[in-house]
């Protein structure tokens, strides 16, 4: 069975579409989406709009969907001292996302565990412990084993970073970072998502870089005019780091 994994859209339509379209010509069988799918992009309601209608996707929730449901003027305030930018885009996406939207991304599960041909999977957003916990690239094992411990999983499949990267641990464990759909952290700003080949109890992985039209979405990022849409544009278009 081929899987796609997808995480990490934030809201860019027009990469999914790209994406989406790559999935299709690799004749996948299923998609896997690990959340974050609509803050602080070009298209929140479209976006959302979108995927609600995916009655096959498996989804889980991401950790800014989560802060979507549970905004409050002291997350506001607090999102305000440390990440400004982020904090505004929430505000804005709070603001215009329908009840209905926020209740789907209400109810999506925060981790799932699934089997597919003898293959134990774990889907999370950041890590096992926590939706915001960077399983990033060049981490040492000892590290990713100390992220997983207590996983009975063959193989840990997480986003939140917006970089790819993998690891096999020494208790025969495999985690996969997918990279990012909607905002690239890589130095080439391509769309990254991973596709799982699973047989007879084994899997080959493979991460898969696309271009998409970055100007197009950072566009219609602009056109939001909020306090905070250009800083978000030029993050689609210009390498940018974790958590600005």
């Amino acid at each position: 069975m081929k899987i796609a994994v997808i995480s990490d859209i934030h809201a860019n339509l027009e990469a999914l579409r790209t994406v989406l379209k790559d999935i299709e010509e690799q004749k996948c069988d299923r998609i896997f989406c690990l959340g974050d799918l609509a803050m602080a992009g070009p298209q929140p309601v479209e976006t959302v709009d979108f995927i609600m209608q995916q009655k096959d996707w498996t989804i889980i929730q991401g950790n800014t969907d989560k802060l979507i449901i549970d905004f409050s003027p002291e997350l506001f305030s607090n999102m305000l001292n440390s990440f400004p930018l982020m904090a505004k885009a929430l505000q804005e996406d709070v603001n215009i996302l329908r009840d209905d939207q926020k209740e789907f991304l209400k109810n999506l599960p925060p981790q799932k565990e699934l089997e597919i041909e003898g293959v134990k999977i774990l889907l999370v957003h950041g890590s096992p412990r926590r939706n915001n916990e960077d399983i990033l690239p060049n981490l040492p094992i000892e590290e990713v084993e100390e992220i997983i411990s207590g996983v009975k999983a063959d193989l840990i499949l997480c986003g939140h970073t917006h970089m790819p990267a993998g690891y096999q641990t020494r208790t025969k464990q495999t985690v996969i970072n997918d990279g990012s759909v909607g905002r690239p952290m890589t130095e080439d700003l391509k769309s990254c998502y991973l596709i799982l080949d699973i047989k007879d109890g084994g899997f080959e992985a493979e991460h898969r870089l696309l271009d998409y039209d970055r100007e197009k979405a950072a566009s219609i990022m602009r056109a939001r005019n909020f306090d905070g849409a250009e800083g978000i544009a030029n993050m689609l278009i210009k390498p940018s780091p974790r958590h600005a």
